[in-house]
């Protein structure tokens, strides 16, 4: 380990941009998968690895759902949620938003107040046993149109659990239009939820500009085609609208065809407030320190710069101002500190 990762390593991180059930570990999906055995996933970690490897988005959301297909009950969402925390507590992520999809939950039959108590009990078990403060985005499937837009709004609104702090939009973006969802992110607004899309990762800056206006985005996941607009970059910019930077996930769904081809440095560049984040690691073979290791590389970053990174997570998230401060008084603590 290099001296920069081994202060990647104990850096207190937030992470803004994470998957429910794209943060399975091998050890949990094979578990799930052999509790499950009618499933089409490999019970072998070893053959997950071949599994896991995607031709394209559209073959990645295929491989994401058959996972999401072995979370059954309460019990599989409880033992899910709280294994998550426990890997983001051994790379010391001291908070995360971890972004939930109920309805492809609801949908299999897990009771919508069962499957909030499940993940409820994991996150105050995960801050009191692991130090791990999770906050949830609910998120509709866009891959499952506007009866899962309105089954996700239903539950965020009238459910409310308390770690829910956002209401965003993942699956495929290419045949599903953003402004088409504009009635329950308005019914999630005004509930209190803060509007957090996915847009322009596999389509043009046009849909980041859908996300904006009819959506009201007030971060961005993905954005990668945000660098082929410099107005839109100005406006992220002017705005301070974070975007949600997820390099290897980028490469492995083909968004982005390399490393060394990522826009990250020219959003950087354009003053947009970005954020490093893992989206669904042990898919990609990654995970959020893996992914401050690649940042190092792509934007030139020493220590400083990797703190001011890690701060600029705290920066964009739904902490309140008291949080925000201590965990930046922290990060900034552990780099004075450093002794290599």
């Amino acid at each position: 380990m290099s001296d920069l990762d081994a202060f990647i390593a104990g850096l207190p991180k937030a992470e803004l941009h994470v998957h429910h059930v794209g943060s399975a570990s091998p050890r949990i999906v094979s578990e799930l998968a052999a509790r499950h055995p009618d499933s089409a996933v490999p019970t072998d970690p070893e053959a997950l690895a071949d599994y896991f490897t995607f031709r394209d988005f559209a073959h990645f959301i295929e491989v994401y759902l058959s996972v999401v297909d072995l979370i059954r009950d309460s019990e599989d969402v409880r033992l899910l949620t709280y294994e998550v925390a426990r890997d983001m507590a051994r790379q010391n992520i001291r908070y995360a938003e971890l972004t939930i999809t109920p309805f492809s939950s609801t949908s299999r039959g897990i009771p919508d107040a069962a499957f909030v108590e499940a993940i409820e009990d994991a996150r105050k078990a995960a801050e009191s046993e692991l130090g791990v403060v999770l906050r949830w985005c609910f998120d509709i499937p866009g891959e499952a149109g506007l009866a899962a837009a309105e089954e996700t709004a239903r539950i965020a609104c009238d459910l409310q659990p308390e770690g829910l702090v956002s209401f965003g939009l993942g699956g495929p973006e290419i045949g599903v239009p953003r402004p088409q969802f504009k009635p329950y992110f308005d019914r999630a607004i005004a509930a209190g939820l803060r509007s957090v899309p996915h847009a322009g990762e596999t389509t043009g800056p046009g849909t980041i500009w859908d996300a904006l206006t009819a959506l009201r985005a007030e971060r961005i996941g993905h954005g990668t085609s945000a660098t082929q607009d410099p107005a839109l970059l100005a406006h992220l910019a002017e705005h301070r609208i974070p975007l949600e930077v997820c390099p290897t996930s980028n490469i492995a769904t083909r968004a982005v065809r390399t490393l060394d081809e990522h826009p990250i440095k020219e959003m950087v560049d354009a003053g947009v407030l970005v954020t490093i984040n893992s989206d669904d690691p042990p898919m990609f073979g990654t995970d959020l320190n893996t992914e401050y290791g690649v940042a190092a590389r792509l934007l030139e970053l020493d220590r400083t710069g990797l703190a001011d990174l890690a701060k600029n997570a705290v920066t964009a998230s739904f902490m309140d101002a008291s949080a925000k401060a201590r965990l930046t008084a922290e990060i900034d603590t552990y780099t004075a500190g450093w002794r290599g």
